[in-house]
């Protein structure tokens, strides 16, 4: 029989080929399951028992990280821990016996909390650029900021963003999100008009839909496409300068876009595919915000009109 290690490889070439996953999914799968193998001796794929599971559930809660000693988070467990369950899935779908994947339960979490931009912080989150720049940088900048909270994209997937897929007739366009799955937005009339603003004064040749505009950074001649980290960086700065006390990032203006549709009336399985969920119990972490929402007003308005 092959090691252990021999069949992790199997594996994330499995999720490279036949189920397309990602190149950064199957970089964590890799670290993941290579941790797994190391800390079990790279034994047989027969001898993972659930004493084997479970003193390496002990060793990831007492694994310390960085120079502060902190030990992982919960989450960060449970990403192992779903990552062993998958492999130990796809033997048995190759019949390599094994400990079946079902026994293993994963770490219980807090309840996971969701913050989102009310329409006074958003409004001035979305005027900043223009009050703290001109020219390019600006309309590039608001730009990003409406197509954020107009289509509720991931920052990957908009620094992916080529100007060919943007059709500002339709107000439409497809993007590819994780496990590469097509995924159908839409473009409000505030985002469209900052898009065709910022395309309009552009001259370089690039042909993504937002670049670098400090050539002397960038070494570039057309700036070359933002970086995620380049993206996060603005909206960080923008929100501090429009005075926004709470940490706020690009996937904090997703958080807003599903907010918004859920608080207008939109049902969740609409929302859902927007957002590009494979799973709708990921959407309902939105339903908490909402559901706190409608009890406000609720408490706010019902009843007035006695006495």
């Amino acid at each position: 029989m092959k090691s252990l290690q021999a069949f992790i490889t199997d594996f994330l070439e499995y999720l490279e080929v036949e189920r397309g996953r990602s190149a950064r999914t199957i970089r964590n799968y890799d670290f993941y399951l290579r941790r797994f193998a190391q800390f079990a001796g790279n034994i047989l794929p027969p001898k993972i028992t659930r004493e084997t599971v479970h003193r390496y559930r002990l060793f990831l809660n007492r694994l310390e990280q960085g120079r502060q000693e902190v030990t992982l988070k919960k989450s960060t467990q449970n990403y192992h821990l779903i990552a062993l369950r998958s492999f130990l899935k796809y033997l048995s779908r190759h019949d390599v016996a094994s400990l079946p994947a079902e026994q293993i339960e994963l770490a219980k979490q807090s309840k996971r909390t969701v913050d989102f931009l009310e329409a006074d912080e958003l409004a001035r989150l979305l005027a900043m650029p223009q009050k703290i720049h001109s020219g390019l940088i600006a309309l590039r900048d608001k730009a990003i900021l409406e197509l954020l909270f107009s289509a509720g994209l991931r920052v990957s997937e908009l620094t992916g963003l080529k100007i060919e897929q943007i059709n500002l007739k339709r107000d439409e366009f497809t993007v590819r999100g994780k496990g590469d799955k097509p995924r159908l937005c839409f473009l409000s009339d505030s985002a469209k008009e900052a898009i065709r603003g910022y395309l309009e004064r552009r001259r370089d040749p690039s042909p993504f839909l937002f670049v670098s505009h400090d050539r002397a950074k960038s070494g570039r001649k057309d700036g070359g496409p933002l970086t995620p980290r380049s993206v996060e960086r603005s909206v960080e700065h923008y929100a501090v300068s429009a005075g926004i006390t709470k940490k706020i990032t690009p996937h904090t203006l997703r958080h807003t876009f599903a907010t918004d549709l859920l608080m207008s009336g939109a049902d969740i399985r609409s929302v859902q595919s927007m957002l590009g969920h494979e799973s709708i119990t990921t959407t309902q972490v939105y339903t908490h915000i909402t559901n706190s929402q409608m009890k406000e007003v609720h408490k706010r308005f019902h009843g007035k009109q006695k006495s």
